[in-house]
């Protein structure tokens, strides 16, 4: 009687830990769902993510390099943006950063993200793949899908915004590289101050938590955390500094310029081989896509 009891107890307790655990599994799925809004899309932009990993390691000097930022630009002309090549050179290597507007207005707002990936997977747990080049799909790929989509989805007469695709920001810490040489030399190159810039970088994580980066503007985080949460997105913007990071928004603080890093780094595939497109949801894409373009709206009032 005993045994069968305790048999009876924990098949119970087993069947209260399971269903415990789905219920939190829907839970977190369900709060990133993908729901588009009617302007942006996250299933396209995983489409946009999908593409480009299969293009192979976006690395600077390979082909698949010189492919993406040809077909960056096609994508941006059939949106009906002007886009051109912007070429520089740091400590020896060539730069190709790709800017989009769609008027020689001085851009108001500047949204950007860095298209190449990392020529080392240095952080990859097996010590045999960490000379390999990471696929970058979250890292590089899933901010220059949802600055694609974006183009899409802004209207011609809304502010003026440039979306910039950063080159060479992803290298530092090897051999003759450093971090950040396609936003320095942009910057380096900018003759009209935005009022904002804002950067995306690993924005497409399944598992979205994205906190306060503390150098970033407070006042336009704050403005930009707040549009997700009116949105539902509450649960993925996270109202709590966290991380001090190094990323394509420093050079914008360093001229004066207001920027935000909107990052999520608590990403577990960061410079390893599994930065692979199975790894981003269109969920997570529709969230900080569809938060964006609402605080763009917010911005012309």
């Amino acid at each position: 009687m005993r045994l069968r009891l305790s048999i009876h107890i924990l098949v119970t307790l087993f069947g209260l830990i399971l269903a415990g655990l789905l219920g939190w599994y829907a839970a977190k799925a369900w709060v990133f769902p993908y729901t588009p809004s009617g302007d942006f899309d996250g299933e396209k932009a995983l489409q946009y993510v999908q593409y480009q990993t299969s293009l192979g390691p976006r690395t600077p000097g390979s082909q698949a390099h010189e492919q993406v930022v040809k077909w960056i630009r096609d994508e941006l002309a059939s949106a009906g943006w002007q886009a051109e090549v912007q070429e520089a050179a740091r400590m020896g290597h060539p730069i190709q950063n790709v800017v989009a507007r769609r008027s020689d207005q001085p851009p108001q707002i500047i949204l950007a993200a860095h298209y190449d990936s990392r020529l080392a997977a240095d952080r990859d747990p097996d010590p045999g793949k960490r000379s390999a080049a990471v696929p970058g799909a979250n890292d590089g790929a899933s901010g220059v899908a949802v600055l694609l989509e974006l183009a899409r989805a802004l209207s011609g007469d809304s502010l003026p915004v440039w979306l910039v695709f950063f080159d060479a920001e992803d290298n530092g810490d090897l051999p003759g590289w450093d971090w950040l040489l396609g936003s320095r030399a942009f910057v380096t190159a900018l003759d009209q101050k935005p009022g904002a810039a804002i950067i995306l970088d690993m924005i497409g994580d399944a598992d979205l938590n994205i906190y306060f980066e503390k150098n970033s503007d407070a006042r336009i985080a704050a403005q930009i955390w707040a549009q997700a949460a009116r949105l539902g997105y509450g649960e993925a913007f996270i109202p709590v500094p966290k991380y001090s990071i190094l990323d394509d928004h420093i050079p914008f603080i360093q001229a004066g310029i207001p920027a935000v890093d909107i990052i999520d780094f608590d990403y577990p595939y960061w410079h390893t081989t599994a930065d692979t497109a199975d790894k981003v949801s269109a969920g997570s894409l529709q969230a900080v896509g569809e938060t964006l373009l609402a605080w763009i709206s917010e911005q012309e009032r």
